[in-house]
Parts: C-alpha cells; structure tokens; sequence
C-alpha cells in the first residue's frame, strides 16, 4: 500500500525523534559550564514557579530522557527573553513535558498566547497536567503532530520562536520560522553546541551535522543578524538584520 504524503512526514518525524531518543541513550549531555557555576547563576537569576518546579522533579524522576527538559537556568533566560521582546505570540517547537512552555506562558502578558508542538503521546499527558495546574497554563495551545505539517497551517506573525526538536529538521524549522517571525522576533535555538560535539570536523552522526550546518547557515544568512550564548548547552539568538 502506498502511503500518502502525510503519513511520510509523520514517520520521518518520527525516525527522527527515535534516532535522538537512541542518541540521548548514549551520550549523557555534557555539563560545559562547572555546576558550582552554574548553580550561582540560577541562584542570581529570576526564580523558578512553583509549578515548574514540580515539573521538573517529576520529569527528572518519572521519564526516561529527561535531560531533554529546560532547566531553572535556561528557563530564566526563556522569560527574560520573552519579556525583552515585548512578546504576545509564542511558537514552540518541541515541548517535550512543558517546562519552556510554561516559561513562556509565565512571561506572556495577560492575552498572550503559546503555540507548542509535539508528537510525544507520554510526554504531553504530563504537560497537559501541569498546564491545566498552572495560573497562566491557560495561554498555551498544544498541537500535536509533525512540527513542520503544524508550521505550514500557522500564519504569522509570532514575536518569539524557540526550536527545541529533533536536531535532523532544524535548518528547516529555522526556514519556516522565517516565514512566521514578526519582523522585531527573536528565534531562540536550542542545544547548538550539542555537548561540544559540534567542533568534531568529521561529524560523528546525523544530529550533530545537522546542528553544524544550521550554525554555518545562520552566521552566513545575510538576513539576520545571531549571537550563540553559552547557556546549557548552547542556545542561538537571531533576529532580522536592520
């Protein structure tokens, strides 16, 4: 049987999503900045809500890749972010159980709005509970379903984009972010130094050539202007030349 377009996107997506699950398996994320560091700048940061808080322990405690959530550092930084950008629209590609999507909702004015993305089943249950928990959750859409079908049905402009997906699809979320990005946005790109993998000449799999060519593709893209900060492990802040 022939399988339509759909259905090919939806298994590429998820290939891709089994392919870093296996990744994650094996390489535990790199700490590239010492704990005591990083443990005084979380300290000297914006607090962690409650409800984050409980979020994270029970991820941390209950799911298998738990390495892939946010923490209290990087989530600071999400609603600093979003509170310098003067956000109203939030695109979230890839919300795993919800922390950064409840960063962002957390930081959003009253009428704000999070648009998230995913395809976990399991995660998501654990999202939808702590978004249904939260003071602010009511500012969060979740649509489930391969991010780019999800991408290609939404209209702009978003005034923040955080990619945080399956590595192998990121210059094309990085593409079509483009498209939906009001022109004063920001994109925000996750694990661009992938636990220093990204300095290997030879690229060791599929996830971290990917991440090498965003970056290459980025710093040469004659349309924006980016900074990669040294946050976690690497987050990529761009926004429109001029």
């Amino acid at each position: 049987m022939l399988r339509s377009a759909h259905d090919s996107t939806v298994v590429r997506s998820v290939r891709n999503h089994i392919s870093l699950f296996k990744l994650l398996k094996g390489i535990q994320m790199k700490q590239l900045i010492p704990s005591d560091i990083e443990a005084y700048a979380e300290t000297h940061s914006m607090p962690e809500s409650s409800v984050c808080r409980a979020l994270r322990e029970e991820t941390h405690r209950t799911m298998e890749y738990s390495q892939m959530l946010v923490g209290p550092l990087e989530g600071a930084f999400l609603k600093m972010m979003t509170q310098l950008v003067g956000a109203k629209r939030v695109l979230e590609i890839g919300m795993f159980t919800g922390y950064s999507a409840l960063c962002f909702a957390e930081a959003l004015p009253e009428g704000g709005t999070v648009v998230t993305c995913d395809i976990d089943e399991k995660a998501a249950a654990v999202a939808r509970r702590y978004i249904a928990q939260a003071p602010f959750g009511k500012k969060i859409s979740i649509r489930m379903g391969p991010a780019l079908d999800t991408m290609s049905t939404l209209r702009g402009p978003f005034d923040l984009i955080f990619i945080d997906a399956d590595k192998t699809n990121y210059l094309n979320y990085y593409r079509r972010s483009l498209d939906l990005l009001a022109p004063n946005g920001v994109i925000l790109i996750d694990n661009v130094l992938w636990s220093g993998e990204v300095l290997k000449q030879s690229p060791p799999d599929e996830s971290t050539a990917a991440i090498q060519e965003l970056n290459r593709t980025v710093a040469a893209d004659p349309r924006v202007t980016a900074v990669l900060v040294t946050i976690r492990d690497g987050i990529l802040v761009v926004r429109r030349t001029g």
